[in-house]
């Protein structure tokens, strides 16, 4: 079993997903472009590399977490990549939500190196991230997937076997298309309760109680309602993962009717708010247009694995 572990993309969700293989005991060295980032981790016993090659030659497996393909098409196949350091017989992780083609050149370019790939996407929001209990979506050889369930076991609470490598992107972007559907409907439903004067506090636990409840309900409301739109994801992101979505159905030939509404709305949202804003922002589309906000007490300001007592969404 693998024990040495290298780590590229200490943001929001590699943090803690980061901190969790040094919790279980696995040694780890760590890369971001800030090093702050990895203040925490270093302080926990992590090594810092200054490269990503340098992380790959100090580690048995190397994980990225990165936020664009072209993030990790750098990262990993650059002049001083994870792919220039990792030696035969390693193995690189991906977990960012990545191409579906791209993970597949990639991993083509690694095996010509005698180097394994795995796909590891995650959904189920940083605050399940930090509590260990954050979903795996696993792709690639099953021998080495078996290999390194418990490192995956140590950042999830449940973890998929996908299959072949690319199954676990195609899920991935699947899980993140219905989630931003079914935020922009829950914007709708909670406008439409305000309208009709209901308070907000009641018509959440009466909506979570019900059939329209939603794992997105259950928390991307609660960001809504208490004013933060803090859900540690961003508008760039969510028009990213939509567009990936868009591509399969045009590949594949399934029409997204819905998908394709939802994604306008969302480059809508980037354009009225930035790229950087909270993906939950898109509720502000509907907020602004109505002159009315979606405010009410008792929701906590900041959304972690204590104060929220369901799933969260994903990263």
């Amino acid at each position: 079993m693998t024990k040495h572990f290298g780590f590229i993309g200490i943001g929001n969700l590699g943090l803690p997903l980061a901190a969790n293989l040094l919790k279980a005991g696995f040694s780890l060295t760590v890369h971001d472009l800030n090093r702050n980032a990895a203040a925490s981790l270093l302080t926990a016993g992590a090594k810092w590399a200054a490269s990503p090659k340098e992380v790959a030659e100090a580690s048995e497996s190397v994980f990225t977490c990165l936020p664009s393909p072209q993030a990790v098409t750098a990262v990993v196949s650059g002049a001083n990549g994870v792919l220039a350091g990792l030696r035969p017989g390693g193995t690189w992780i991906d977990m960012s939500t990545n191409d579906l083609h791209e993970i597949k050149r990639l991993a083509a370019l690694a095996a010509e190196k005698g180097i394994a790939t795995l796909e590891s996407p995650v959904t189920g929001g940083v605050h399940k991230a930090a509590s260990g209990e954050i979903t795996v979506l696993v792709g690639g050889d099953q021998t080495v997937y078996e290999a390194h369930l418990p490192a995956f076991k140590a950042m999830g609470g449940k973890v998929f076997y996908m299959g072949a490598l690319g199954g676990a992107s195609v899920i991935k972007v699947i899980t993140n298309m219905l989630a931003f559907i079914h935020l922009v409907a829950a914007g709708e439903a909670l406008m439409l309760a305000k309208r009709g004067g209901i308070d907000l506090a009641q018509a959440f636990e009466a909506i979570k109680a019900s059939s329209g409840n939603s794992f997105v309900h259950e928390t991307e409301s609660q960001v809504i309602l208490n004013g933060s739109y803090n859900i540690g994801f961003t508008m760039d992101l969510a028009c990213k993962d939509l567009h990936f979505a868009h591509e399969l159905g045009r590949e594949f030939g399934v029409p997204l009717e819905l998908a394709g509404l939802v994604e306008q709305t969302f480059i809508r949202a980037r354009s009225q708010y930035g790229g950087s804003a909270w993906s939950s922002q898109v509720v502000k589309l509907l907020e602004d247009a109505l002159g009315a906000d979606l405010r009410a007490p008792g929701f906590p300001e900041v959304l972690t694995a204590e104060n929220v007592s369901s799933a969260g969404r994903e990263i």
